[in-house]
């Protein structure tokens, strides 16, 4: 890879392509669409098409396919050949702008909560133009990638891009408000951004198809620790290690060609854990791109003989996997309306915006949890290794300064700055040093220009988490608007409203210690919302506060909402239904039998022995005989109730009853299960352990 960033783009139908191999009205038709957010029309959808046909066949493609995402949280295609008789009965190639623009699939083997019956099968994929096409490139051969939205027949949202680009319009249309009341008139858009922080753990392949648990669930059931974690903490950012380094040089190559920005990779805090994040772009593309680095993370790692595992928490006592979310608005002439400046308290728009975002947050803490809402998150959130399940913001020294100016005197009139950092070195440079540091407990955090949201789960989609931010944000953003632009006197007005949010919602704000335990208690006593579980989180979709904030920007129907409730409800049931069955299966196939067989050469072994001489001591294989068969009864025990409560977990209604049986019966018993068969793994001998270790699974690799 003598030049490694030549092909940089090489598989995306980029807007460079586009320029060259289109007619010059047909191309700025397209841009005029994109800059207006309108449809294309017929004719410059057939010029496209065309051209977009012609440039993935030059890359070796032979079909094509809506690319979507269904609620299922992955990506879904269709491909078709572009090959059809001609009338001489001669194979051609064709790709028309319908084609283009609309597909569709068959939608009812997708989740769909009810919005539709179950013998109703037809659904359609509309292309976002706003994203590039791409060709795709695997067994099946090149196939050129449409990213598309999905929707039902009665034009239900089935898929998470539709909501997330109808929050994009809404949080564009009310920001371009709040820009327009301080002047600026240049800006024609306001788009969030977001640059997501991938984390992911690689293991052995082999070893991973030893254990039942991860082919099934993606994490371990069962597993002791190891003599060694990451308790020495030097594997966070530490030498990547040869093979783990040829694979992230594959990752790479991959995902500049489909013109993914891959910037950052390292070590992380886990051992065996990895991660990888892009440069910013436009959330959907973000959004679009994450997917794409979730699949190749995937492929690549097979390719080197070992799997990449995005599961929340694969691995008990050590770090689990997030994806940071980082989150901007930028106008499309170039400022950040998070950008605080050198002088924040000057800075009477970045005061607005920002107050706004505090009332969001915390008028819809409920919401934004949700939005993180996951099996896997539930085993991840709150342990010294991850955001708690309490929603905060963090601020930092320096905002919540001007924030407590705002609050006691209503106008701030300075805000502290950085210092010369003395490194104490004279070979050294000295640096200027932040005005305050960072925290890394705090779920939503405000990091220089942006805020991270960092309770997103590694295997999710960053679409629901996005949808939600734009959401509430332009909700408040619309209610500031309506109050300044009506106001007599608008730099009085502006700063009685900066100061009244900065007043009324400064009990988001927390700045401390997310992992304390007081900090419970004392979220408690300012009155936020606390959501352990997912199954606690989903009714914040429909109160009637949500319902409300979404129909009114056209994001989601109240259907939409309570069919993604029903979906999330439905999925928890069944994901804690597959581990729980997986427990019971490798229980009785695989751990039980390993533990007869070690008794039964503890048995022999004492028997052998007091066969030779009476008066030998054999207390240490009899203790471990007991002890081992104390076990494995309590093992059989608990493995016997499991199964029972899966039975029974049958008899509650589909839904939140369901989903609650699951949480408050099924994974108590679940843990019940894992407790004693742990303690075996640490007293059978290891070449009878049916399964690799924790050890042979984080460090051999």
């Amino acid at each position: 890879m003598e030049r490694p960033f030549e092909e940089f783009g090489s598989l995306v139908f980029t807007e460079v392509e586009m320029e060259e191999r289109l007619p010059s009205p047909v191309y700025l038709a397209w841009k005029k669409t994109i800059a207006s957010e309108s449809q294309l029309d017929r004719p410059t959808a057939d010029a496209i098409a065309h051209a977009m046909k012609r440039w993935a066949m030059e890359h070796g493609a032979t079909h094509f396919t809506h690319w979507f995402q269904p609620l299922t949280g992955g990506t879904a295609e269709k491909h078709d050949a572009f090959v059809e008789p001609g009338s001489d009965g001669e194979p051609i190639s064709r790709f028309s702008g319908k084609m283009l623009i609309k597909g569709e699939p068959d939608a009812s083997s997708f989740p769909s909560g009810g919005l539709r019956a179950t013998f109703e099968a037809r659904g359609y994929t509309a292309w976002d133009c706003t994203s590039p096409a791409f060709v795709k490139e695997d067994a099946t051969g090149a196939i050129l990638c449409i990213p598309t939205a999905f929707c039902s027949y009665k034009g239900e949202a089935l898929d998470k891009k539709t909501p997330l680009l109808r929050s994009m319009e809404a949080i564009s249309e009310q920001a371009l408000r709040i820009v327009r009341l301080f002047g600026n008139t240049a800006a024609t858009k306001v788009t969030a951004s977001v640059g997501p922080e991938q984390e992911y753990f690689i293991v052995d392949r082999e070893k991973y198809l030893e254990r039942k648990d991860l082919i099934y669930t993606g994490r371990t059931l069962f597993g002791a620790p190891a003599p060694k974690g990451q308790e020495l903490e030097d594997h966070y950012f530490g030498s990547i290690k040869e093979r783990i380094g040829a694979y992230m040089r594959d990752i790479n190559i991959e995902l500049w060609k489909l013109g993914v920005t891959a910037k950052t990779q390292h070590n992380e805090v886990a051992p065996a854990q990895h991660e990888l994040a892009p440069i910013y772009a436009p959330v959907n593309i973000a959004a679009d791109h994450n997917q794409i680095m979730m699949r190749i993370l995937k492929k690549v790692a097979s390719r080197h003989g070992m799997r990449c595992l995005l599961h929340e928490k694969p691995f008990a006592g050590v770090n689990g996997s997030g994806k940071h979310n980082n989150w901007s608005l930028t106008t499309d002439d170039g400022i950040n309306l998070l950008e605080p400046g050198k002088t924040p308290h000057e800075n009477i728009q970045f005061l607005l915006v920002l107050t706004c975002i505090l009332k969001a947050v915390d008028e819809h803490a409920d919401l934004l949890r949700e939005s993180a809402a996951d099996v896997g998150n539930d085993e991840r959130l709150g342990g010294n290794e991850a955001p708690p399940a309490v929603i905060s913001v963090f601020l930092g020294e320096q905002l919540q300064d001007v924030l407590e100016q705002l609050i006691s005197t209503g106008t701030a009139t300075h805000s502290k700055t950085g210092e010369i950092l003395d490194t104490g070195v004279k070979t050294l440079p000295d640096f200027m040093k932040d005005a305050t540091d960072r925290n890394r407990t705090s779920p939503f955090a405000f990091t220089g220009n942006k805020f991270e949201f960092r309770m997103v789960g590694s295997r999710d989609s960053i679409s629901e988490c996005n949808v939600v931010l734009n959401t509430i944000a332009a909700e408040v953003f619309r209610e500031a608007c309506d109050r300044l632009e009506a106001a007599e006197d608008f730099d009085t007005a502006v700063h009685d409203l900066i100061k009244e949010y900065a007043t009324e919602h400064q009990r988001i704000v927390f700045n401390g210690n997310g992992y304390a335990p007081e900090w419970e208690a004392e979220a408690k006593r300012r009155g936020l919302p606390i959501l352990p579980s997912m199954v606690d989180a989903i009714p914040a979709l429909t109160t009637d506060k949500a319902v409300k904030l979404f129909e009114s920007f056209n994001v989601f129907t109240r259907a939409e909402l309570e069919s993604r409730a029903e979906i999330q409800y439905e999925g928890y049931a069944k994901a804690i239904n597959i581990e729980a069955k997986t427990m019971v299966d490798i229980a009785t196939k695989q751990i039980i039998p390993a533990v007869i067989r070690y008794t039964t050469v503890l048995a022999e072994s004492i028997n052998s022995v007091k066969a030779v001489s009476a008066a030998l001591d054999v207390s240490v294989q009899t203790s471990l005989l007991e002890k081992s068969s104390t076990l494995l009864a309590e093992t059989k025990a608990a493995m016997d109730k499991l199964s029972g409560l899966i039975a029974e977990a049958e008899a509650h209604e589909e839904g939140r009853d369901r989903a609650v049986f699951f949480r408050e019966s099924v994974v108590p018993a679940m843990k019940a299960l894992r407790k004693p068969v742990d303690e075996l793994e640490m007293i059978v001998d290891k070449d009878m352990w049916p399964m690799p270790s924790y050890g042979d699974l984080i460090f051999e690799v």
